[in-house]
């Protein structure tokens, strides 16, 4: 019973083919690849962007951190909730990668910011002329950390905010995929359409052995991008291995589908789940990342039958038996059925 994150899921059997049937052939390094050709027309229509910008790294933090450099200087602030990824889980990679800009965090509940405290946040910075960090860049993460999901109408309000103080947008897309599952929203209305100006595509939580894609869509910025990426030591040379991953993740609607399977597994946990009268939930479940808090005790029993997953910061299974733990957990494109009959039996204490 696997449910403490979706990269402890295995790689899609189509994308493990594709990786299989490239090793049969030697090609162009360094993303000179014929399928990283391909793979650019491939996004493009994706995104109804005829000159979309693709570029492959092996990360989700290298990703969001180079696409940050990209957009914002060393004396700039990205505004970000609190609970971004960018600012809670990446290391000061985002700081490191931008060579010192600041993350000012926007509150908003359930981890999405508001257009009113983006405004507030954007207004009561950068006043202090040469003393003070600069306006530099929005940062929105779709799925958010909170498993909750921007819709495209809060998407377009945040943006709207931005470009009123002329400041580019970047969306963390770790779970974009699921995201476009949720909204059912087509790929370039959530994105360039919304006032997004890069991507960070995720893969590697949805199938991908490890790879995320940073689409760009003002190519003005694709040379540097490309000069970032090498410096950073994140151009790979056997490159073909992520191209044929990214195709295959494309190709008839493998991405979605994947992602479907995943969202309908968190749907179908929480139904499970929601029947118990001590099991309560923190956010709404719009994705597949669900928050919920139940007693201590199913949580042991849920531990001694092999469940993994996460309690919240600094909570642990040591205590007494009626206490309320708080839990995230995670489904896959690869979360099976009986894992959640499972795990909802003994959470019922059956």
């Amino acid at each position: 019973m696997f449910f403490a994150s979706d990269n402890t899921a295995p790689v899609a059997p189509e994308v493990w083919a594709a990786m299989a049937a490239v090793n049969e052939v030697q090609t162009k390094s360094y993303g000179a690849d014929p399928m990283m050709g391909a793979l650019t027309l491939q996004m493009r229509h994706l995104f109804e962007a005829p000159t979309a910008a693709t570029y492959l790294v092996p990360t989700g933090t290298a990703a969001n951190a180079l696409s940050l450099a990209l957009q914002t200087p060393p004396w700039g602030s990205i505004f970000c909730h609190p609970q971004a990824h960018i600012e809670k889980d990446e290391c000061g990679a985002p700081e490191f990668f931008t060579n010192g800009a600041k993350l000012v965090l926007v509150d908003g509940p359930h981890g999405k910011m508001t257009p009113e405290s983006l405004r507030r946040t954007i207004e009561a910075s950068g006043l202090g002329g040469v003393h003070s960090v600069q306006r530099g860049l929005v940062s929105l993460t779709n799925v958010t950390e909170s498993g909750t999901v921007y819709q495209l109408d809060e998407v377009k309000a945040l943006t709207r905010v931005a470009k009123e103080f002329g400041l580019p947008c970047h969306m963390d897309g770790a779970r974009f995929a699921n995201a476009l599952v949720a909204t059912n929203a087509k790929a370039a209305d959530m994105t360039w359409r919304a006032g997004i100006d890069i991507l960070s595509f995720g893969g590697t939580k949805n199938g991908l052995m490890g790879v995320e894609a940073v689409v760009l869509f003002h190519p003005h910025q694709a040379w540097e991008f490309e000069l970032r990426r090498k410096r950073a030591g994140h151009l790979m040379s056997k490159h073909r291995f992520m191209s044929a991953q990214m195709q295959a993740y494309l190709q008839d609607d493998l991405w979605l589908n994947l992602a479907k399977r995943a969202n309908d597994s968190a749907a179908d946990l929480v139904q499970a789940m929601g029947k118990l009268p001590y099991v309560t939930f923190d956010h709404p479940t719009d994705a597949n990342i669900i928050f919920a808090r139940w007693p201590r005790k199913f949580h042991q029993l849920l531990h001694d039958a092999g469940a993994y997953y996460y309690l919240n910061d600094g909570e642990t299974l040591m205590g007494g038996g009626d206490d309320i733990l708080g839990a995230r957990l995670v489904c896959s494109w690869a979360t099976a059925k009986a894992d959640i009959d499972h795990f909802g039996r003994i959470l019922a204490g059956h």
